[in-house]
């Protein structure tokens, strides 16, 4: 009798493929503090005015049809983005947020063996698009937390099929002049597509930025992706889209799942869209608030990393009783809640959403309170 008689036979059950089950999952930011009915939420960079009240009435006013199926090709919301912006509208494709685009490209282009290169800190859904996919995540080395090109140009070969790079960039606030990623695009093989995630343009306000969409326009290999979750406030919804070359629309449309944007959806990010006093008084907070929470939190000794996004990057003391994660707790326990990003691979720091005046000094004060809890 064996050594492992004793034991029952391991059942037979289905099995997902190979590398699905060493994927980590996606983990959002907290939305509960224990004791708090409606804890101070700073934690997921969602739009602290709300979304605007014209896409809030779109949204009711669609409450009527949702026994209907939504327009397959949100042809309402395709016209309207084209128009807004000048672009073609054949060109667009729209998914349930900018995660089921990165999906979409990662079963059109990727197979085992192949690999897709991103910055070392980037956003965690590239490479659990890839990995479902059995292709390899390469990280290239963020010195200083910069997004750096010849890092990224390092790690590309002959098996390479995408690349991802965020302006501006979550969970670190970077950024990429344009001339860097025009340098970037330019060394890429015409066979490598260029992902630019631009879910944070709108709070972009550095002139060196520029429109990463213009470089969508002639170009073969890049796609831009856009959101109405951050500066739209619209992040319920889930509706993204993408700007790509046509060959790529085709192949993304023929797996796209029908019916992926909602009708209540698609209206709400229509007036949503026209709403441009909303987005002004959105970007006008953020512009006033951003750096009065950097010069506070500074002001404590604490590390801010520059950010031309919606929230600000804090770095903590690796010491015990400072940490990042007992910051972290230590807010919590105030009502206040801010995104560690232990599962980033960079456990020494905070992400904090820019919330209103008093969300903003509520979140200043707990620090403080933390930070004299050391003496």
């Amino acid at each position: 009798m064996s050594a492992d008689s004793n034991f029952p036979p391991e059942p037979v059950r289905p099995r997902p493929k190979s590398g699905i089950l060493d994927i980590a999952p996606y983990i959002g930011g907290k939305s509960k503090a224990a004791g708090f009915a409606n804890p101070i939420k700073l934690s997921s960079n969602e739009n602290a005015l709300g979304c605007s009240p014209a896409a809030l009435a779109a949204y009711e006013a669609a409450a009527g049809r949702l026994h209907v199926y939504p327009d397959g090709k949100a042809g309402p919301l395709r016209a309207a983005i084209a128009e807004r912006f000048g672009l073609d509208p054949a060109r667009l494709v729209f998914g349930c947020g900018s995660d089921e685009l990165f999906m979409l490209l990662a079963h059109a282009y990727l197979e085992p063996g192949d690999n897709i290169v991103q910055p070392e800190f980037a956003f965690l859904s590239y490479r659990i698009a890839a990995r479902a996919c059995q292709a390899e995540v390469r990280f290239a080395p963020q010195p200083g937390l910069r997004i750096d090109v010849d890092e990224i140009l390092a790690l590309v070969d002959a098996r390479t099929r995408m690349v991802f790079v965020a302006i501006p960039d979550n969970p670190t606030g970077a950024w990429l002049a344009e001339g860097e990623v025009r340098r970037l695009h330019q060394a890429l093989p015409a066979d490598v597509i260029l992902v630019l995630d631009c879910a944070y343009l709108e709070y972009a306000t550095d002139p060196s930025i520029g429109d990463p969409m213009s470089l969508a326009h002639t170009a073969e290999n890049i796609i831009v992706t856009r959101t109405f979750s951050k500066m739209h406030g619209l992040a319920a919804l889930r509706v993204g889209w993408g700007y790509a070359p046509l060959h790529m629309i085709d192949a993304l449309e023929r797996i796209r799942l029908p019916f992926n944007v909602s009708i209540p959806g698609m209206e709400a990010a229509v007036a949503a869209l026209a709403d441009e006093d909303f987005v002004a008084r959105s970007l006008a907070l953020v512009e006033q608030w951003r750096p009065w929470l950097a010069q506070q939190i500074g002001g404590l000794g604490l590390e801010v990393y520059p950010t031309q996004t919606n929230f600000v990057l804090v770095r903590c003391p690796e010491v015990p009783g400072r940490t990042a994660a007992d910051a972290e707790a230590f807010l919590a326990g105030r009502g206040i809640l801010v995104r560690g990003l232990a599962n980033y691979n960079m456990a020494e720091f905070i992400r904090i959403t820019v919330g209103q005046e008093a969300q903003n000094r509520a979140v200043a004060e707990g620090l403080a309170a933390f930070v004299k809890g050391w003496a």
